[in-house]
């Protein structure tokens, strides 16, 4: 049976203190803004094999999913652009190979906790940002 619910995956890709985040190219309506990087589970695929697939085609890097982040959170609908309920389910990962570079984005940036809040994210990224600040801080214990 077909899942009503579309799952988008982003990961989480810590590194020296800092997190990557990946600036949009399109559509138009998002240019500009920035997400963790990942994208939608393709039918027939796990969400831990579209979050290997897409960070493959979109960084040209290697990564293992290591556990899901929060719940998933749902799309606000004015920025749906799908004809059925999405949401984000997003994975800390940890690059295996490769460096990550913006194949499909405007730009990459590690952004450590104090410049967490700085870009001006998608809104179904923002509710993660408490899970993944945490996470930059040095001497804490990841929570998972």
């Amino acid at each position: 049976m077909e899942q009503q619910t579309l799952i988008v995956v982003g990961a989480v890709l810590v590194r020296d203190g800092r997190v990557l985040a990946a600036q949009r190219a399109e559509p138009e309506a998002l240019r500009g803004r920035w997400e963790f990087p990942g994208g939608k589970v393709d039918p027939g695929e796990t969400p831990e094999q579209a979050l290997v697939r897409e960070c493959r085609e979109e960084l040209g890097a290697t990564v293992r999913p290591l556990h899901q982040l929060g719940a998933d959170a749902p799309f606000p609908a004015p920025a749906r652009r799908h004809t059925r309920p999405a949401v984000l389910r997003l994975w800390r990962a940890e690059l295996v190979e490769g460096e990550p570079r913006p194949l499909e984005h405007l730009s990459l940036r590690w952004l450590a906790a104090d410049e967490l809040r700085g870009p001006d994210w998608l809104p179904a990224d923002v509710p993660f940002l408490d899970l993944v600040e945490p996470l930059l801080t040095p001497g804490a214990v990841p929570r998972s």
